[in-house]
C-alpha cells in the first residue's frame, strides 16, 4: 500500500500505525483525535473476551488528523487478538512510524504487547513510541517493568497517556513525529 498524497496544496499525508493488545483502547486513541469519522471494522466479540468488551476490532480502525498544511497523519488501527495478526503486516506496509499502546492496568496487556512489539520490530525499523493508556504520569516504577519486559531501549519514548483525553493523545503522536524527525535528520548526517 503506497503512502498516499492529500489535496492539500502539494502537502504531504504519511501513515502512522496505532498497535497493541487487544482492548488497549486503540480504537478510542483514534476515534479521540481524528478529524474525520473513523472508519471502523468493529464486530461483536463471540469468545470469552467477551468479558472485556463486547466489540473488536477484526481488520483496521482509519482516522486522519492534519498537522498543519503540510502534512496530515493516515492514523490506521490494527487488530490486537492474534488471530487478526495477518493484518499488521499489511496495515505496517509504508508506514512513517508506529505506536504501542499497552492498557496500563492490565499485566496481561504488557504480556501481549511483547509478541506485538517484536513483529514489528522485524517488519519495520521506524521510529516508534510506546504509549501507557490510564497509565499515572509519575509511574516510573511501571515505565521500568515495561522498557525491561519489553525490551525497549532507552531512547525510545515511554509516556503515560489517557486514550479519551485529546491533548494527551496529541502529546503521544507529536513524540512519535519528533521521533520521526530525529531519525531524517541522522538518516541525512549518514549520508
Amino acid at each position: 500500500m503506497a503512502t498516499p498524497r492529500t489535496r492539500n496544496r502539494g502537502g504531504q499525508a504519511v501513515k502512522v500505525v496505532v498497535t497493541g493488545p487487544f482492548a488497549a483502547g486503540k480504537t478510542t486513541l483514534i476515534r479521540t483525535i481524528s478529524e474525520i469519522t473513523v472508519l471502523s471494522t468493529e464486530r461483536g466479540v463471540t469468545d470469552s473476551t467477551r468479558k472485556r468488551k463486547a466489540e473488536t476490532t477484526v481488520a483496521m480502525d482509519f482516522g486522519r488528523i492534519t498537522i498543519d498544511r503540510d502534512l496530515v497523519l493516515y492514523l490506521f488501527g490494527t487488530p490486537g487478538q492474534d488471530r487478526f495478526d495477518f493484518m499488521w503486516e499489511i496495515l505496517g506496509e509504508g508506514m512513517i512510524g508506529y505506536l504501542l499502546l499497552i492498557d496500563a492496568d492490565r499485566e496481561d496487556s504488557v504480556e501481549q504487547a511483547a509478541a506485538i512489539h517484536q513483529a514489528f520490530r522485524k517488519m519495520a525499523r521506524v521510529p516508534y513510541v510506546v504509549a501507557l493508556n490510564r497509565a499515572s504520569a509519575d509511574d516510573h516504577a511501571l515505565v521500568d517493568k515495561v522498557r525491561t519486559r519489553l525490551d525497549i531501549p532507552g531512547e525510545i519514548a515511554i509516556l503515560a497517556c489517557d486514550a479519551t483525553d485529546k491533548e494527551s493523545v496529541k502529546n503521544v503522536l507529536l513524540a512519535l513525529l519528533y521521533a520521526v524527525l530525529d531519525e531524517v535528520e541522522t538518516q541525512s548526517v549518514r549520508v
